[in-house]
C-alpha cells in the first residue's frame, strides 16, 4: 500500500480538551456552543464527547447539534477504578453505562478508559499507593478484560486504554507489562502521546513495538523546559497543565511526525484525536492553536 493510502486510514479529530475542558460544568471552560462550532471551523470532522455532561446527553439532541456543524463522534471518555477490585467494579460500570449508551447513540466506535488517579490533579495529594499490590494488579488487569468484553458485547465499542500522568498505568514499564498482561483480542490502548512522554516513553518505539495492540492515538506534544521544571518541583498535574507543559504543535515532543509515520506503517485504521490540555484557558486561545494543528497535520499526510 502507498505511504499516501497508508496516511488516508488515519483520520483525524479534536475534542473539548483541546478548548480547555475538563469538568462537566465549570465557569473556567469553553462553552459547548463555541467549541462546536470552532472545532468544526477549525477544519475537524470527528470529536470525542469529553466528560459527560459537558455536551448534551439527551442524543436526538446531541446528534442534531453535531450533524448540524459537519461533526461525528469517536469515543467517550471514562474514569475507570477496577484495581479497586468488586468495589471498583461496581463504582465503573454505571460511569461506563452511561457513556458508552451515549457513544453508541452518536455512532462512535470506542470507549476511551483512563485509570483512577493516585495523585490529586490540583492539590498533588496522594489519594492511593503509587504501585500497586500483586492482588490489586490482578484485579486491574482480569476486570479490564472482563470490562472490555462486557463493553464490546453490550454497546458493540471497542476499549482502549488510556496511560495518564499518575495513574497506575503511565511508564513504559508499566504500560509494555499491562500489554503483556491482557489479552490482545480484548484490551487495545490509547497512546496519548503527550501522557507518555511525560514519564519518558518512548512512543514511536512503542508503536513499532506492540504495533497490533494500538487501537487509537492521542496527539499532544511536552514542552521538555516545562516539564523538568515541574518534575524536579514535584507540582501536580493540573499546575503542571496551567503552566504550558503540554504546549502546541510543533513545538515540543515527541514528534508528530515521527509518531504518525510509524502509526502509518501499521496500515491500519486509526483515529488520531488532538487532545492538547489546556485547562483553564482564555476563550480566545484555543481556536488558532486549533486551526495551525489541523495545518500542521496535514502538511504530515493526515
Amino acid at each position: 500500500m502507498s505511504s499516501n493510502s497508508s496516511a488516508n486510514r488515519i483520520r483525524t479529530g479534536s475534542c473539548p480538551d483541546s478548548w480547555g475542558v475538563w469538568y462537566p460544568d465549570d465557569p473556567q471552560q469553553t462553552p459547548w456552543p463555541r467549541f462546536l462550532d470552532e472545532v468544526a471551523r477549525a477544519g475537524y470532522e470527528w470529536i470525542e464527547i469529553g466528560p459527560y455532561g459537558y455536551l448534551p446527553t439527551d442524543p436526538a439532541r446531541l446528534a442534531d447539534e453535531t450533524a448540524a456543524h459537519g461533526l461525528r463522534v469517536t469515543a467517550a471518555t471514562v474514569f475507570s477504578s477496577v484495581h479497586r477490585g468488586r468495589d471498583g467494579w461496581e463504582e465503573t460500570w454505571p460511569r461506563v453505562v452511561k457513556n458508552a449508551s451515549l457513544a453508541r447513540a452518536l455512532g462512535g466506535s470506542h470507549l476511551v478508559v483512563v485509570p483512577a488517579f493516585w495523585r490529586d490533579e490540583k492539590t498533588g495529594a496522594l489519594l492511593e499507593e503509587p504501585s500497586l499490590t500483586a492482588a490489586q494488579w490482578r484485579d486491574l488487569t482480569s476486570l479490564t478484560e472482563r470490562l472490555a468484553r462486557q463493553v464490546r458485547d453490550s454497546f458493540g465499542l471497542r476499549l482502549v486504554v488510556h496511560p495518564h500522568v499518575y495513574t497506575h498505568i503511565n511508564s513504559d514499564e508499566v504500560v509494555t507489562r499491562f500489554l503483556d498482561a491482557t489479552d490482545p483480542d480484548l484490551v487495545s490502548l490509547c497512546l496519548d502521546i503527550g501522557h507518555y512522554t511525560y514519564f519518558g516513553g518512548d512512543s514511536v518505539s512503542l508503536i513499532e513495538t506492540y504495533g497490533p495492540r494500538i487501537g487509537y492515538l492521542h496527539l499532544k506534544q511536552v514542552d521538555p523546559a516545562v516539564l523538568a521544571e515541574v518534575t524536579a518541583e514535584d507540582a501536580p498535574f493540573g499546575s503542571a497543565v496551567a503552566r504550558g507543559v503540554m504546549c502546541e504543535p510543533p513545538d515540543g515532543v515527541p514528534s508528530l511526525e515521527r509518531v504518525l509515520a510509524a502509526a502509518q506503517r501499521l496500515d491500519t485504521d486509526l483515529f488520531a484525536i488532538v487532545e492538547q490540555d489546556m485547562y483553564p484557558c482564555p476563550a480566545d486561545k484555543p481556536f488558532p492553536i486549533a486551526e495551525r494543528t489541523r495545518r500542521l497535520l496535514r502538511s504530515y499526510g493526515v
